[in-house]
């Protein structure tokens, strides 16, 4: 028996995706979980699609089945059963070519095996930062266990996020000092990215503005979105835009002067998403 996602805000799920996540269903001995898109009618957009992140509903669907049977045929998996299965769909609905996440020394690894089994589905490749060698010791044999074997990195972020070039889904855990300095290195895909901070409960929608904020001044990429989804032990989630364009929220260069965009930070009352609009 396959156990669903932990109780969410659906609301916040769909307008985060631009489509509709329909719970897992049960019906006698049947199980059942879809993801459906909302499509829009609008043929001159596809000829984009090459240059801008895609959602695939059965991609997700596939990874986000395999990742449930994954964790509870590992007992000691549970404990960050719901978070791992949303992930892992979303990475591998996203078709995300570069996963990239953070662990360290006493963490644990569903979310971890999660991703592995995104980067499965979607032929991409899957980087783990630890920050010493005690944690990759103990990151390499926990997935070893679970007959996963991710690339593993050693090193601070500077030194590490520098090599790590197109990152469409990056994952940090909020319990590291050092996870909005990740963030603010990533060198994100020209196609967009999602970033994630689990283990996210303790950061309020102020701070979260911010951290994200910090991670759009540093290019040509804008917010697409964020959203809070009370799933674990919290994960706050940002859709940033294809590089490029009118996106940038950098300082440009005018007539010899740095001028910075401004912007207008709109938080929707009913959905909790956090929007900046540009004057």
């Amino acid at each position: 028996m396959f156990c669903p996602l932990t109780p969410i805000n659906i609301t916040h799920y769909t307008h985060f995706f631009h489509s509709t996540l329909q719970q897992p269903t049960q019906s006698s001995n049947n199980f059942n979980f879809t993801f459906t898109t909302k499509h829009k009618h609008n043929t001159k957009k596809h000829s984009n699609n090459n240059m801008k992140l895609v959602w695939s509903p059965e991609r997700a669907t596939n990874s986000y089945i395999d990742t449930v049977q994954a964790i509870t045929t590992i007992n000691h998996l549970s404990s960050e059963s719901g978070a791992a299965e949303l992930v892992s769909s979303m990475a591998a609905g996203w078709n995300a070519q570069l996963i990239v996440e953070t662990w360290s020394h006493g963490g644990v690894i569903p979310t971890s095996v999660g991703l592995s089994i995104a980067s499965g589905h979607t032929g991409g490749r899957h980087v783990c930062i630890v920050p010493d060698e005690q944690s990759r010791s103990e990151y390499a044999k926990n997935m070893g266990e679970a007959g996963m074997s991710p690339e593993i990195i050693v090193g601070e972020p500077e030194e590490v996020m520098d090599g790590l070039v197109g990152i469409d889904f990056l994952v940090v855990d909020s319990r590291r000092k050092d996870f909005t300095r990740v963030l603010r290195l990533a060198k994100l895909s020209g196609k967009g990215a999602v970033l994630i901070c689990k283990n996210a409960n303790f950061i309020s929608k102020m701070d979260s503005g911010y951290i994200w904020r910090s991670v759009v001044a540093r290019g040509s990429r804008r917010l697409v979105r964020s959203v809070f989804l009370p799933v674990g032990k919290g994960i706050h989630m940002a859709h940033f835009s294809a590089a490029g364009g009118d996106n940038s929220v950098a300082a440009m260069k005018h007539k010899g002067r740095a001028v910075h965009n401004r912007w207008i930070k709109h938080v929707d009352q009913r959905s909790g998403d956090v929007h900046f609009i540009r004057k």
